[in-house]
């Protein structure tokens, strides 16, 4: 397999997996329907981003998106990895604000 083939099945199971996880906010009753498509594809374009960035471990951060408000949340291996994902998240399209609680785990 080439790597853009194993790149693009890498971001479809990204984006699946964001989808069928955040589902619920929609059903609490929390946000519109379109908003809860924004803020899937706001959290579907940071772990995108997260995977292409050989600097972050896409794996180790769990991104939640709420009404344009993106939490991140795992571990970093250094303070450096911990500030390129806020950096990501906070300079993705539609993204209101960002709630860094990664733990910086050596």
């Amino acid at each position: 397999m080439n790597a853009k083939y194993i790149r693009a099945l890498a971001l479809a199971a990204l984006a699946g997996s964001t989808i069928l996880t955040s589902g619920c906010a929609m059903i609490r009753g929390q946000e519109t329907a379109g908003a809860y498509v924004d803020d899937a594809a706001i959290t579907t374009s940071i772990k995108a981003k997260f995977v292409e960035d050989k600097t972050v471990d896409a794996g180790a951060i769990k991104v939640e998106t709420l009404n344009g408000t993106v939490s991140l949340s795992g571990f970093a291996k250094s303070n450096a990895e911990k500030s390129q994902a806020e950096y990501i998240a906070r300079n993705t399209r539609g993204v209101r604000e960002v709630r860094n609680s990664l733990t910086v785990r050596p």
